[in-house]
């Protein structure tokens, strides 16, 4: 087989970036082992960033698909703080169904698929799967954090890890709020997610591989109170979640996209969004011929949220700085929007707007 790009991975990352690739006229393959649809234990939130840059790919989320959700909550038991997204709502998804749905629109754009490949290596002019080989003069490396593209493509020197560990489950049940809650406890944060008018995604991240999610639960009595009568509906899925910054994403005829370049923790939101958002740079990169200007995109886009990674990551090493951080959020709800404003990429004006750049774990320290 004979292509332009071949993409190794097909994920969110590696289907946004197939379909940027044929919307710029370029012939896309792309080549995983798994089968559709993929799931991935996540939080299974879009924010509103998220919805724009796959609208931007040409992917509308059809009416009915998920339950939108207005803003984020924060809470630790004694302080809340709450804000709306000023740009929309995001959208709460089951990550097979936003992996459907993507799937349709890549075939309906034309990428060839190749699914239950086997062996996927990178080759000399392609990839190859062990059972043929996809000759391409470009390849995507979009396989995820452990991405053996990566490694073969010799860009996998890190410049800053760090690891935390993630597990989720669904439950029937009426969401019994319109916000994303996320839930702050001294080693981990449960999240709480509404995907349909009977259904919530529960996950808890953790800097500990245990306790798993029915143990986590026991830290946080409210929560675990709502769930008494709910029912599981999926089976526990646990996975790995890092904030990662590569050196370089972009070497010779390779380039990565998605976790595979790098990744920012669980508690930002953001992972699909910059997945979305590198897919397009790159495809944008590849037909204006200059393909090295996406390793300056990819470090641009990303800066903002991994800073906001690192803030809300100090907030879960520091309980004492956490505990008079949200206090104060809760008292200064106007700080709590524009920090979520921020974090959205949003740069309202003012003075509280400027604080709300400009804010760290200094800041913080001295509420």
């Amino acid at each position: 087989m004979r292509t332009d790009v071949c993409v190794a991975g097909g994920g969110p990352a590696g289907l946004a970036a197939a379909i940027a690739l044929r919307r710029e006229g370029f012939g896309v393959a792309i080549v995983d082992c798994a089968v559709p649809p993929i799931d991935k234990a996540c939080g299974e939130g879009l924010m509103p960033g998220g919805i724009a840059a796959l609208r931007d790919l040409g992917v509308t989320i059809p009416p009915g698909l998920g339950r939108p959700f207005e803003g984020i909550r924060f809470s630790d038991g004694f302080s809340t703080a709450e804000a709306k997204f000023s740009r929309g709502p995001g959208l709460g998804i089951r990550r097979t169904e936003l992996h459907r749905l993507l799937v349709q629109k890549a075939a309906e754009a034309g990428v060839i698929m190749i699914w239950g490949a086997k062996q996927v290596r990178l080759a000399s002019g392609g990839i190859s799967t062990g059972r043929q080989f996809v000759e391409a003069r470009v390849i995507v490396g979009a396989d995820g954090q452990n991405s053996a593209i990566r490694r073969q493509g010799g860009l996998h020197r890190i410049q800053s890890e760090r690891h935390r560990f993630a597990f989720r489950k669904h439950y029937r049940i009426a969401p019994w709020s319109d916000h994303v809650e996320v839930w702050w406890g001294a080693r981990r944060q449960i999240y709480v997610t509404p995907l349909a008018k009977d259904e919530i995604c529960v996950a808890t991240v953790s800097r500990d591989r245990s306790p798993r999610l029915d143990g986590a639960l026991a830290e946080f009595p409210e929560i675990q109170k709502r769930l008494a009568k709910a029912i599981p509906i999926s089976t526990e899925m646990g996975a790995v979640t890092a904030s990662r910054r590569l050196r370089c994403v972009h070497g010779g005829n390779v380039a990565l996209v998605g976790d595979a370049s790098g990744s920012v923790d669980a508690v930002t939101g953001q992972g699909l969004e910059l997945s979305f958002k590198q897919a397009a740079a790159f495809a944008q990169s590849l037909r204006a011929g200059d393909p090295r200007r996406y390793q300056r995109e990819h470090e641009a886009m990303g800066a903002r949220t991994h800073a906001m990674a690192a803030l809300l990551l100090s907030l879960d090493r520091h309980p004492a700085v956490r505990l008079k951080a949200l206090a104060t959020l809760a008292k200064w709800p106007k700080m709590f929007q524009l920090l979520l404003d921020v974090h959205n990429g949003q740069t309202p004006g003012g003075a509280w707007a400027q604080r709300a750049r400009t804010v760290n774990i200094m800041d913080l320290q001295r509420l």
